[in-house]
């Protein structure tokens, strides 16, 4: 490649400047091995000193590979079936909330989980909601928010339980309340732009200008959704009860997700068609 070409041609060039300065020779005239039984130990060691900072500096700049992607185009294009929602709820609340959830969720070309704290008597049976998941217990994990809900502790604990069900072909985890409205075909378009197989987090913040400085404007509020690809919430589920322990002191659930994927280096990419409002 034109790269490599160029990046010898350099080395060469510094090589035969050097060769002239510290030898006063052409580099065509004597090999390196003549040129070595030529020189005092002072001129030795400059050479050696200069030849490392070439071999520094070309590993640094000029060596480095590009990164291997795969081709999308040898990729079956994205469908609703790559998308696996994970629904926070609890047994108080999923009985009137299902009928938002029966706004936008079909059986047949929709993926979904919802995640209660305990099991309904009418939580199963019904084709036209998600089946239910009981939580898993997590009195364990500390919660130190005065006046919080312990509950969001489970709620984040969603990334984990979800991913550790190994559900096949799944290429985004997307999460979101029992009452988070989304269109799915709309979502599918926009998870689209990007590659499953990298670290993505991606959502939006508050349109709450309150909210967002209470919180943070780079953190994704699980009113409005976000979604996770498939390579990073298979990371993030090894390391997340772990990293819980150390955010007792955050209020909600959204916010420790966040917390977590930081501290593997992620941060939000923003996308304006999530959209979360705090309605008083």
């Amino acid at each position: 490649m034109y790269g490599n070409k160029e990046t010898k041609r350099r080395l060469s060039l510094l090589k035969r400047r050097v060769c002239r300065l510290l030898f006063r020779c052409s580099h065509s005239e004597m090999s390196v091995a003549t040129l070595l039984k030529t020189l005092n130990p002072s001129r030795l060691k400059t050479f050696l000193l200069i030849l490392s900072l070439l071999l520094i500096v070309y590993l640094l700049f000029y060596n480095h590979a590009p990164p291997i992607l795969l081709p999308r185009e040898s990729e079956a294009p994205l469908t609703r079936r790559h998308v696996l929602f994970a629904i926070a709820s609890s047994s108080k609340s999923w009985p009137r909330r299902k009928p938002y959830v029966r706004l936008w969720y079909s059986p047949n070309s929709t993926r979904a989980f919802a995640f209660l704290d305990r099991p309904t008597s009418d939580a199963d049976g019904d084709d036209g909601i998600p089946p239910v998941i009981v939580s898993g217990e997590t009195s364990k994990f500390p919660y130190t928010y005065p006046g919080g809900l312990r509950s969001a502790i489970r709620v984040a604990r969603m990334v984990k339980e979800i991913v550790d069900r190994d559900e096949k072909d799944v290429r985004w985890y997307v999460f979101g309340d029992d009452d988070s409205i989304f269109v799915v075909d709309n979502l599918v378009k926009t998870l689209a732009k990007y590659n499953h197989e990298q670290w993505f987090y991606i959502g939006s913040n508050s349109e709450s200008y309150e909210q967002n400085v209470k919180y943070s404007f780079d953190m994704a509020f699980g009113g409005g959704g976000f979604a996770i690809s498939y390579s990073l919430a298979t990371v993030l589920a090894r390391i997340l009860d772990s990293c819980l322990v150390r955010y007792a002191h955050l209020y909600g659930s959204d916010a420790r997700v966040f917390s977590c994927l930081a501290e593997l280096g992620v941060g939000l990419t923003h996308e304006p068609g999530f959209h979360q409002v705090k309605i008083n």
